[in-house]
């Protein structure tokens, strides 16, 4: 249990201040000791820093740029969880009594108090008209009437214990106890608009300086500095070193021959995701290798006359490093459909056999959907969350074309890609899909015939995204495990295929593809598999782009 003591300090010095510029978003870009040992509520009054200290049951007035104490007030109340700024005054919000309490803070005279209505009343910010309170209990985040508490609205919390809250002008952000991240959360529905990891593990307040985030945190008794909105679209973290072997066979149980049996596998190349850390090895080496109309490379075996009983193996095995890749998409900062290039739209808005975009139905449903929204980035989401209200995940065989996908509710990995694919083309946005070799729990593990395809999207200014609705299996808990799915991607697939829709070589596979005649009854069994192995420990450290 950690031992709470006031510590009053007069000047307090910076431990870090790299140049801002350096920075990503999420990055820490300074960072202060607390005055007193048990921070809650952070707030900013256009100056000044304010926090609070549930130990001391004080408010620290703090400079910015060197950490030093201005001035401190007695908190008006003895359990102070959140602070948020309304012009001269401090908004206090006392968690025991459940009141907010709005404080001048000229003369620390509590000139107004209303009752906050929920369970467990933590972070607390002002969005210029209303207060929002987050509850650690309900998973909600409140908004409030400052006149006498009435409840206007209320969202999900992103992830399920919610301690600071701060309001940027637009969103708001939320500091989440549960998985130590902080998330921007669209105010009208809660939806989650971008998340990083916090800087430590025990966030709390927050505030917004109308650059940076501050957060303070209860572990360390540090004030951290945050970038926001930076030009690095992209992190990479969590490199993971892999030896994959994949293989593809196919057997022929006969009676009859095989007159001819071809083997296309796609060849893997470095991608913001991962990174090969060599040629890859093949077993045997291919008859040639042959690039399809969507650019992906493939090689191809051919053989001839395989008889009943024998079975024809092809591989390739690959040392490769993979990455935990997290995209900051600002969707003030994504173009509109005009801004797309295009070779782009060119390549990436055409029909295909799977998709069906000229169907009437896939038609007037992404119309219905997407509205007039000519943001490129809210197309994308809208559709997303459309996808994942309506669908359901069933893996059974086959792969059904787009509207009876939709319609029908329920469908693979693929036919979800396909699904998201023709409601995007249908709308104008581009989208293709990306096929992978999956980690299957721990790093020696096998991926047997299952693996993994999602779609991608592209968006002006951050190229192409990945949007995965079927890991998303429709129906979630919080909105912060839906937002995973969009732009992240953790550090267990090597993409293997990218394609915009059929191939002349892998068809409507990914992966590899597998196509033979024959001559008489024959019986064919055909598996694939990758089977990986680590190379070496995982990696903490950030590659920029």
């Amino acid at each position: 249990m950690k031992m709470c003591r006031s510590i009053l300090v007069a000047l307090c010095v910076p431990l870090v201040a790299p140049s801002p510029t350096q920075a990503a978003s999420g990055d820490i870009v300074m960072q202060l000791p607390t005055p007193g040992r048990c921070p809650t509520g952070l707030t900013f009054d256009g100056e000044s820093l304010w926090l609070a200290d549930r130990r001391s049951d004080l408010l620290y007035r703090i400079d910015p740029n060197d950490g030093h104490v201005i001035e401190s007030l007695t908190a008006p109340g003895y359990q102070v969880e959140g602070l948020t700024t309304e012009g001269d005054f401090l908004w206090v919000l006392d968690a025991e009594q459940k009141t907010a309490l709005k404080l001048n803070r000229k003369t620390g005279i509590a000139e107004q108090t209303i009752t906050v209505r929920c369970s467990s009343p933590q972070g607390l910010a002002f969005d210029g008209e209303h207060l929002w309170v987050a509850d650690i209990k309900e998973d909600r985040l409140y908004q409030i009437s400052t006149e006498d508490g009435t409840t206007i609205t209320e969202v999900p919390s992103p992830s399920g214990d919610p301690h600071g809250l701060t309001y940027d002008g637009k969103y708001l952000w939320v500091s989440e106890r549960s998985d130590d991240m902080i998330y921007m959360v669209r105010p009208e529905d809660g939806s989650v608009i971008v998340a990083f990891p916090s800087p430590s593990k025990f966030p709390r307040g927050l505030a917004f300086d109308g650059k940076f985030l501050w957060n303070a945190d209860y572990q360390t008794d540090t004030i951290y500095r945050i970038k926001l909105r930076d030009d690095v679209t992209h992190v990479r973290i969590g490199a993971k070193k892999e030896t994959l072997e994949f293989v593809h066979q196919v057997r022929n149980y006969g009676p009859g021959e095989l007159t001819s049996l071809d083997f296309y596998l796609a060849i893997p190349h470095d991608l913001p995701t991962q990174k090969l850390l060599g040629p890859l090895t093949f077993t045997p080496e291919p008859d040639r290798f042959v690039t399809d109309k969507w650019g992906q490379k493939i090689a191809h075996y051919h053989y001839e006359n395989v008889p009943a009983g024998q079975f024809a193996t092809v591989s390739w095995e690959a040392k490769v490093e993979l990455y935990e890749t997290r995209y900051f998409i600002f969707p003030e900062k994504v173009g509109s459909l005009p801004d797309i290039p295009d070779k782009i739209k060119e390549r990436y808005l055409c029909d295909g056999s799977k998709y069906w975009v000229d169907d009437p139905y896939i038609q007037k449903t992404a119309h219905d959907v997407v509205g007039d929204e000519t943001n490129c980035y809210w197309i994308a989401r809208k559709l997303f969350e459309h996808v994942t209200k309506k669908m359901h995940y069933e893996l059974s065989g086959g792969w059904n074309v787009a509207p009876t996908v939709l319609k029908r509710g329920s469908g693979s990995c693929s036919e979800y890609s396909f699904v998201f694919i023709a409601l995007c083309r249908a709308a104008g946005l581009p989208a293709r899909y990306v096929g992978s070799v999956v980690i299957r729990g721990d790093d020696a593990s096998t991926d047997n015939d299952v693996f993994h395809r999602w779609p991608e999207v592209y968006l002006p200014n951050f190229g192409w995204v990945t949007m995965d609705p079927s890991s998303s299996r429709g129906t979630l808990e919080h909105p912060a495990r839906k937002m995973a799915m969009i732009g992240y991607r953790d550090n267990q697939y090597l993409i293997t295929t990218i394609g915009g829709g059929g191939s002349e070589y892998l068809k409507w596979d990914y992966n590899s593809k597998a196509v033979w005649k024959s001559k008489g009854p024959c019986k064919v069994e055909t598996e694939c598999f990758g089977e990986w192995s680590p190379l070496g420990k995982t990696q903490g450290q950030k590659d920029l782009p």
